[in-house]
């Protein structure tokens, strides 16, 4: 565990690095990206992968992440700076900060999105709109250019406001607030879809296993959300920890975020599918368009759908926001340390930065829709490159650098806070027959497998492997075999 490091702004409650760091997991990953995943992919059989993807791999990950935030107490480039100096292996930390400035400029164009929504669900604006007539509001809108780029510039600003004020008084403060209220809305939102008649389907749906749909394609689906849904590969939790106290305990904190994380994935699932079986919809009709060209149809046929509507986007627009916070945090953690810019002037050149190359991305449908790249609109080439080359890249070199180049000694210290925790002993019984004597008796043996060798077995060889694949696959290639 690094010591007497000079004074920096930091987590100051176990409940605010919690929500802080749950706040960059959950997002729209969660929300918008999960159900109509699982939607795809056969409910129940995909859910049992992802959690065990989750739980074996994505765990171990964001623990690694943790281990070299707090260990530098630096921005994610000065992370890897400062633990291996005079390397190649800061160019890992620049691909996070590279990874977090592009997510932030695509991910407040669907951001922005979400605050259009919010303000049409105010204003009923899907009142007696059937389900041509939502797609065509939300194609109207997409394509408008001037509407989408008024709201992702306000989704930035509002992203800035609690940037601006620091760790302590702006992301911790707002994320102990914002993170506790999208759980109320998430827990109302599933008791009024489990309440409609014939809600039960949709659960049947998303917890029962039919494992005939279960498929390679499935299995990459199931490993590739269980990474990307816990904000791994972009620096945002390395920056994070860099702010945790040395009293953290970081296995537990990365058990308490993956599963937070998992939880509101779940909830949301049971918050859509119940709604969509009550009202006759099949969940594989949903695709990327889900949240915002079927689930406003949804609403309307419900009653006191006016407040579920609203309810719903309040919900998005706080799981988007609670994202970009840890998104732009990597930016101006990397201008504040490495330039010494002040936190003001680091966040208004990330905010400018940002919105001029987010704009492109939101006028891709309209001003730029003739710009493309590979059949890939500006959006979709910069969401491209982030999601399948840049995050694996970074996701694949961090567990490399925390298993083959760290000292053992030096992360063992970290999961231990210097040997303050106790690590977790697995405990794995089996039967063995011994014939030494005339009798037959049955003897239970004990395997005792430390956590710490658990962690380094996975990080060392299995986590590589299978970023490797969702490396790969996003690229095309397992594809194309």
């Amino acid at each position: 565990m690094s010591v007497g490091k000079e004074s920096r702004d930091g987590f100051a409650s176990r409940f605010g690095i919690v929500c802080a760091a749950a706040g960059s997991a959950i997002g729209l990953g969660n929300i918008w990206r999960f159900p109509y995943v699982v939607g795809e992919s056969g409910g129940g059989a995909f859910l049992l992968i992802y959690l065990g993807f989750v739980l074996l791999l994505g765990i171990p990950v964001m623990l690694s992440e943790f281990v070299i935030g707090r260990n530098a107490k630096r921005n994610a480039f000065g992370a890897f700076k400062k633990i291996a100096p005079r390397t190649l292996w800061p160019v890992v930390g620049i691909i996070g900060i590279v990874a977090a400035f592009v997510i932030l400029a695509f991910y407040s164009t669907i951001a922005g999105w979400t605050l259009h929504y919010v303000y049409l669900s105010v204003v009923n604006g899907f009142k007696g709109a059937d389900a041509l007539t939502v797609t065509e509001i939300f194609v109207s809108f997409q394509t408008s250019g001037a509407f989408p780029v008024f709201w992702q510039i306000i989704f930035i600003l509002l992203t800035a406001i609690i940037i601006i004020s620091g760790v302590k008084k702006g992301i911790e403060k707002y994320s102990k607030i914002l993170m506790p209220f999208l759980v109320l809305l998430l827990i109302s939102l599933c008791i009024r879809s489990l309440t409609l008649p014939g809600s039960v389907g949709g659960l049947t749906f998303l917890f029962n296993p039919d494992f005939s749909k279960i498929s390679s394609t499935v299995v990459l689906s199931a490993l590739g959300q269980a990474f990307f849904s816990l904000s791994i590969g972009m620096g945002a939790l390395i920056t994070y920890a860099s702010y945790f106290p040395d009293r953290t305990n970081l296995p537990v904190t990365s058990f308490q975020v993956s599963l937070a994380d998992v939880i509101i994935a779940i909830m949301a699932g049971v918050a859509i599918f119940p709604a969509m079986f009550a009202l006759g919809m099949l969940p594989e009709e949903g695709g990327p368009g889900l949240i915002f060209m079927v689930l406003p149809n949804v609403f309307q046929q419900m009653p006191g759908g006016y407040v579920v509507s609203i309810a719903f986007f309040v919900l998005l627009s706080i799981a988007a926001l609670t994202s970009s916070i840890s998104i732009m945090e990597v930016v101006v953690a990397f201008l504040t340390e490495e330039f010494g810019i002040k936190r003001p002037g680091a966040t208004i050149i990330t905010v400018v930065a940002a919105a001029f190359v987010g704009i492109f991305c939101t006028l891709s449908w309209s001003t730029f829709e003739h710009v493309s790249l590979g059949n890939r609109n500006i959006f979709d080439v910069l969401d491209f490159t982030a999601s399948n080359v840049l995050l694996p890249l970074g996701g694949l070199l961090i567990v490399v650098f925390v298993g083959w180049y760290m000292k053992q000694s030096q992360v063992k210290d970290e999961m231990t806070n210097m040997g303050i925790l106790k690590l977790m002993v697995f405990m794995i019984g089996y039967y063995t027959r011994d014939t030494r004597t005339d009798e037959d008796y049955t003897r239970i043996r004990v395997l005792k497998l430390k956590m710490f060798e658990v962690f380094l077995f996975i990080i060392r060889f299995l986590a590589p492997i299978a970023i490797a694949i969702i490396f790969l696959n996003g690229i095309g290639l397992i594809k194309s075999l």
